[in-house]
């Protein structure tokens, strides 16, 4: 394998946004990888393996403790870690969770105990009582914040919330606010412990909604099944799948008859029936018969397998706002503590009667405000939840980037076959001409198109019915936009749409048919007309009206189809515009026509399609969006949004959630730059002492991550 191709490193014991901020800059910074980006929602991170020992080594100095280990490369590996690793490093949690619940349970006691004896104690000489009391409570609660800050200190780090709480709480205690220093240190652990808990919960929502990945596979070898991971089975074996459990790998039935429940992948409550000869996807539910399936992709190819990459890959794809944010820290902070240098110092030396420690306490107030945790750890976790969010319906996006760009849609061009309509073609009725019967323009028809894999084909292959000799067949040519040309029997036979008939100088009538139609011709003389029709699909209108709805200004049409039978589509489906009878090539250019000449310039563009020559339009669009159930790879592959069960509605519901995470995530920084804001304000004037300063930022912190969980219920 290539040493530069990107692999998936897990963060252990990394429980700190603001180090993951630093983290991220300065491995950009060193490593020269400015696409590098950690995902704190998921503790990961993509990187060439080659540059990991140099990333461990950035990961030791800012964050001690914090490890960097590879995550399995294949899904055969990533199935062992779920057995092997995770419930290792739950234990740990745990055991680190009651001893810092024990520790915050002591100091508790020992404050209440210190402030209720405060009298008796004072008068230990030296006041030796209350200092051993109150400070073995500080350093119960404390000692891992001081022990951080010492070796941030030591490497120069001034910036960090632990040295900012260290000096604000040891400035308390100096000042002879012991009591205070304990509380504030103790609402601080307090609100930590929170936080990591609810951190911890909404990590745990998102990776139950991921949770779709098969632990085992039921394979037929021999007279025996046996139960191996899913990764070990080969292509073209045969699995057993029971009423309950869920299929593995992708394949086809080819023994029994159940329901499949596909709402895991799809979002779609109702569970589909799944026959012999249909084909069904990994992370699904078998829910009634027994089905034996025959594997068609291994694991790692799988759909549940490509979800996964592809959910676990968009916390690196970062929002505009999340990217702001993670600048804006940087200067915030030192802003903060620059004040705080100001109130301690500057009142004292210019107005009469100030008190140094009045004002040094209002500066210590400052510091703990300083630490803009709120803001970059519930950020990314509330784009995090909205594309958890949309997983659940069945939407897959690609990154918190494409989920901003959503939010700005006022544009949304899209495909017509297999888009808008079902893509499933049925032959309606043959014309024939010029002495041939409807019987032999149709076997033509079939001929020519044998080797083609479009709905239309398989449509007039499936009406016709009979047996091929594909000795006949000499030669086969597509040509893309036009239809195909074959040698059939030593006659030239063309089947297509009506440039072909040009193209071949074949004489025919009107163009105009209102349908969709396959002219067939032979040795240059027209042989007949096969008229397909193709089912709009049910929702398709829904999909249209509510995108206007949520406010886009323009709907758009391209397709390679007849220009009449476009009309007509567009016409039934309230579309704003149609372009029409495009070639492959044609339908970036007409993209980049409509992108153009738009009247609002400000808002993006979308373009919704699922075929292979659909790809270069996707990936032009602002935003390209893909029928992931029957799409194409190339589609999916170009795309920044997956559909899963290919309905038009889902891409308003895919707005929608934008809508909602932007508006969660802009709830967040308003009101965490508000309370700070605040609490700045009346610190420097006296009014808020040190326990608001702590709600300002822990506080604060664990209602932002409360609300950016709410993203996760889209």
């Amino acid at each position: 394998m290539d040493a530069l191709q990107a692999k998936r490193f897990t963060l252990q014991g990394l429980d700190c946004a603001n180090c993951a901020a630093k983290i991220e800059a300065e491995i950009r910074r060193e490593t020269g990888l400015t696409e590098a980006g950690i995902n704190f929602s998921a503790r990961s991170i993509l990187l060439p393996p080659v540059y990991a020992e140099q990333v461990q080594q950035i990961i030791d100095r800012i964050e001690p403790g914090v490890k960097l280990v590879l995550s399995g490369s294949t899904a055969t590996d990533r199935a062992h870690e779920s057995h092997d690793g995770h419930h290792h490093h739950g234990h740990d949690e745990a055991t680190v969770s009651k001893r810092r619940i024990a520790q915050i349970a002591i100091a508790a006691a020992l404050l209440v105990a210190g402030i209720a004896l405060h009298e008796p104690l004072h008068q230990t000489p030296l006041s030796i009582g209350a200092f051993a009391v109150f400070l073995t409570a500080y350093w119960l609660v404390g000692s891992r914040v001081v022990m951080t800050a010492i070796r941030n200190l030591m490497r120069g780090d001034f910036f960090d919330e632990n040295f900012l709480m260290t000096i604000a709480t040891l400035g308390a205690i100096l000042i002879r606010e012991l009591p205070e220093a304990v509380g504030v240190m103790l609402f601080y652990s307090v609100g930590e412990a929170f936080q990591d808990h609810a951190v911890n919960r909404s990590r745990r929502s998102i990776k139950a909604l991921m949770d779709i990945r098969p632990e085992y596979a039921n394979v037929r070898r021999g007279e025996k099944t046996q139960r191996v991971f899913p990764g070990d089975v080969e292509v073209g074996e045969v699995i057993v799948v029971r009423p309950g459990e869920r299929i593995p790998l992708d394949g086809d039935v080819i023994e029994g008859s159940s329901f499949v429940d596909t709402s895991a992948l799809t979002g779609e409550s109702v569970p589909r029936q799944a026959e012999r000869g249909d084909a069904v996807l990994a992370g699904t539910v078998n829910t009634s018969g027994l089905l034996a399936i025959r594997v068609s992709r291994p694991f790692e190819e799988s759909s549940v397998s490509k979800i996964l990459e592809l959910v676990e890959n968009a916390g690196s794809r970062k929002a505009q706002t999340e990217k702001f944010i993670t600048r804006f820290s940087r200067y915030y902070t030192p802003a903060v503590v620059l004040a705080a240098l100001g109130v301690a110092v500057l009142p004292p030396l210019l107005l009469e009667g100030a008190h140094l420690s009045d004002w040094v306490y209002r500066a210590l107030v400052l510091l703990v405000i300083s630490c803009p945790c709120a803001l970059v750890l519930s950020i990314p976790l509330g784009y995090f939840g909205g594309i958890g969010g949309a997983s659940r319906h069945g939407i897959l996006v690609k990154g918190a980037n494409f989920l901003d760009a959503l939010t700005q849609l006022d544009t949304v061009v899209m495909d017509k076959t297999g888009t808008l309509t079902e893509g499933v073609f049925k032959v309606q009725r043959v014309t024939a001409f010029n002495g041939f019967s409807q019987d032999d323009a149709l076997r033509h028809a079939a001929y020519a198109e044998r080797y083609s894999n479009h709905p239309i084909a398989a449509s007039v292959l499936e009406a016709y019915g009979g047996a091929i000799d594909e000795s006949l067949i000499e030669s086969y040519e597509e040509i893309p936009g036009h239809g195909v040309k074959a040698k059939v029997g030593g006659r030239i036979v063309v089947a297509g749409n009506d440039r072909i008939l040009h193209s071949e100088s074949v004489p025919h009538g009107a163009c105009d048919a209102g349908e969709t139609v396959v002219n067939v011709a032979v040795d240059g003389v027209l042989a007949g007309q096969i008229v397909i029709s193709d089912e709009i699909k049910s929702d398709a209108a829904l999909a249209v009206s509510a995108l206007k709805d949520l406010g886009v200004s323009r709907t758009v049409m391209l397709t390679g189809d007849d220009r009449n039978v476009a009309e007509q589509v567009a016409r039934s489906l309230g579309i704003d515009e149609v372009h029409a009878e495009l070639l492959p090539e044609e339908k970036v250019s007409a993209l980049e026509r409509i992108a153009g000449d738009r009247s609002a310039k400000r808002g993006s563009i979308a373009f919704v399609g699922d075929g292979i020559n659909d790809a270069p339009v996707l990936t032009r669009a602002d935003v390209g969006i893909a029928m992931g159930g029957l799409g194409s790879d190339a589609a999916i592959e170009a795309a920044d949004v997956v559909i899963m069960d290919d309905k038009p509605a889902k891409v308003a519901k895919a707005v929608a959630i934008a809508r909602r995470t932007r508006r969660i995530v802009l709830q967040n920084i308003a009101f965490a730059l508000g309370v700070k804001a605040a609490v700045i304000f009346l610190g420097a004037w006296g009014v808020a002492g040190m326990w608001e300063a702590v709600f300002a930022d822990v506080g604060v912190s664990l209602i932002a991550v409360l609300n950016a969980a709410r993203a996760l219920r889209a």
